[in-house]
């Protein structure tokens, strides 16, 4: 809406969006899509044309879970059939009252599908719909790929979607969304390890260890902020961090380390989990000790 648009600049520019048009959104769902639309056609709602693409993605931001696999599919269907969508197996089964609140009748649940998002068209197909639209279809209507049969004779190409595709509804669901949330985050971690032979072997066993469980990163780099491996990892979307040293450079290399997070342009949406790991490396010492010591650290590293 017209009067939130000054908060979404303010979440674009926070978190380093590049590529996103405000629009201003309709009284309606149709409205505000249709006027996304416009952005790549008419001078009203934006002040440049942008480019009008081959195939439109449209999504509900209430669908939060969105895996890029869906994304792909409808988008690659969409480009065989003119439209595609998500779809789910009904959990209910849907039935119709009559006026006396009675049951009238109740629909085969295993012939219907519930219809998700997201939906991708031909962007020549979906905007032709939404012009011949009338008032009725843009105030009351709710499914995009019922206008493109209806005014484009488009057969959409329906799509099984995944189970993370419900909507954020209720106050409830923020306290799932949000759990979902962590526990994807607590999938990934990145290992950083000093060159140093023992420092390395750590943590080398330590992502052989991990590799079953979560997704691992793993690099052996002294820490640099012109490593462009290193700068990659710390640009990601990875927000767990151990990090391995001798501890004669910890305090050095632990200060170095958090001064590139902070520089790093990961988006600050959740708490960065950074687990300092210091090994007190023996110097001077005769070859069976060291070996020892190295065959302890391995042990630890597996453990």
């Amino acid at each position: 809406s017209p009067e939130n648009i000054g908060t979404m600049k303010s979440i674009i520019e926070k978190y380093g969006h590049r590529r996103v048009t405000i629009v201003k959104g309709g009284i309606t769902r149709h409205r505000s899509i249709f006027n996304g639309l416009k952005v790549f056609v008419e001078n009203e709602f934006s002040n440049c044309l942008l480019q009008k693409p081959e195939v439109v993605i449209i999504h509900d931001a209430v669908r939060p879970f969105v895996e890029e696999d869906i994304i792909s599919k409808v988008v690659t269907a969409a480009k065989e059939h003119g439209a595609a969508g998500a779809i789910r197996p009904l959990v209910s089964t849907v039935i119709a009252s009559a006026a006396d609140g009675c049951l009238d009748h109740s629909l085969e649940r295993a012939r219907y599908r519930a219809s998700e998002m997201p939906q991708a068209f031909l962007f020549d197909t979906i905007y032709e719909a939404y012009q011949q639209c009338t008032d009725y279809d843009l105030d009351y209507g709710t499914e995009c790929l019922h206008l493109a049969l209806k005014y484009c004779k488009t057969n959409a190409k329906l799509v099984e979607g995944t189970p993370d595709l419900w909507k954020v509804t209720y106050k409830r669901d923020l306290y799932a969304a949000e759990s979902i949330i962590k526990d994807n985050l607590s999938q990934e971690v990145c290992v950083i390890a000093h060159v140093e032979e023992a420092v390395a072997q750590v943590g080398f066993l330590l992502c052989e260890s991990l590799k079953s469980q979560i997704k691992v990163e793993a690099i052996t780099v002294p820490l640099s902020k012109n490593d462009s491996n290193l700068q990659d990892i710390l640009s990601g979307q990875c927000y767990n961090f151990i990090c391995i040293n001798d501890k004669k450079y910890a305090i050095q290399e632990t200060q170095q380390l958090v001064g590139m997070l902070e520089e790093s342009n990961i988006p600050l949406l959740y708490p960065v989990v950074l687990i300092l790991m210091h090994l007190d490396i023996s110097e001077n010492i005769s070859f069976s000790i060291g070996m020892e010591e190295l065959t302890s650290i391995k042990k630890f590293a597996r453990e």
